[in-house]
């Protein structure tokens, strides 16, 4: 970074950057374990009798150490390939028009506040409003060290149980969306795709209802004709930014189905996909009559379902990454 000219490049600069900022995250915590490790080794030998000062100072780096190194375990869980890259996610209302789109609304909700509380950045890339409320699906570029690795955890359908706002006799309603999270994949892939195997369509982009938010024809929609495999953009400011950005979601989604070829345990993630109806989900959050978010691949769960829904899955995340582990 420190040699000439290295700023002129800004695609390239770019890219070394954030790969120094992956290597900080790695390296880092590992230094700063080391550190209070010795301190702890050098207090040790000092320790004399009644010296209550120097048992709480002990005690208090030895908390400390052991917090650290909690962290480090979590962090080997974190193992795989694209696991620290950025991460696309996307959400599909499923069956149950308003109630379902408004679940969908609820999910963006949740997984901007997560975001937020990791210090990754939220684009969204393209979204279909709900005709009377929320979204019908969204997809999202999560950009930060880890991304991919924490949010695979909620690759599944969720299904929320809950009085619906949208029912004038306050009934119960059971509402369905999926969520599926890929790895954004920055450097050159070896994948041939052929300008002849594109399809480039453009139109103009659309807001809330139908209505157009734009009078020109800026959003763009790649098709690769030989998988079928459809990506689009439709909220960058010019139609080269779009099919740029399209192009590259594109490229991440036919990489993530050449590695589920090549990968066992992806074929069977794959093979577990599901309608997104009764019986397939990956986690159910219940706000009546009771209060409960359970995941049921691990059986973890809480009551506190709004801290869930205010982006707080941590736990859950940690839960399923030590299970995917154990399998």
């Amino acid at each position: 970074m420190s040699s000439e000219g290295f700023w002129n490049n800004t695609e390239r600069s770019t890219s070394i950057v954030k790969e120094l900022k992956n290597l900080k995250t790695t390296v880092e915590p590992w230094e700063l374990a080391y550190k209070k490790y010795q301190e702890l080794a050098e207090l040790i030998p000092l320790l004399k009798e009644n010296d209550q000062d120097l048992v709480s100072e002990l005690t208090r780096n030895a908390a400390i150490l052991i917090g650290i190194i909690d962290k480090l375990e979590f962090q080997v869980l974190l193992g795989g390939v694209a696991d620290k890259n950025s991460a696309i996610l996307s959400i599909n209302a499923g069956a149950g028009g308003t109630e379902s789109c408004d679940w969908a609304g609820m999910l963006l909700r949740m997984y901007s506040r997560f975001a937020e509380s990791h210090d990754y950045s939220v684009k969204i890339i393209d979204i279909l409003s709900g005709e009377e409320a929320g979204i019908k699906n969204v997809t999202l570029l999560i950009e930060g060290p880890y991304a991919f690795g924490y949010l695979k955890a909620e690759r599944g359908v969720h299904r929320l149980v809950r009085i619906s706002p949208f029912d004038a006799n306050k009934r119960r309603h059971t509402s369905f969306a999926s969520v599926d999270v890929i790895p954004e994949i920055e450097e050159e892939l070896d994948l041939k795709i052929q300008e002849s195997d594109l399809r480039v369509d453009v139109f103009r982009a659309k807001g809330a209802g139908g209505q157009s938010v734009n009078t020109t024809d800026s959003a763009v929609r790649i098709t690769h004709l030989p998988s079928g495999i459809v990506a689009q953009c439709q909220n960058e400011r010019s139609q080269f930014q779009n099919k740029q950005t399209a192009l590259k979601i594109l490229k991440a989604r036919i990489y993530e189905a050449e590695q589920a070829k090549k990968a066992e345990e992806v074929k069977q993630q794959d093979s577990d996909k599901k309608r997104i109806e009764w019986g397939s989900q990956i986690r159910s959050y219940v706000l009546h009559p009771y209060n409960l978010v359970k995941d049921h691949r691990t059986d973890f769960e809480t009551a506190d379902s709004q801290k869930i829904l205010d982006g707080g899955l941590d736990d859950f995340i940690e839960a399923f990454l030590k299970f995917s582990a154990n399998k």
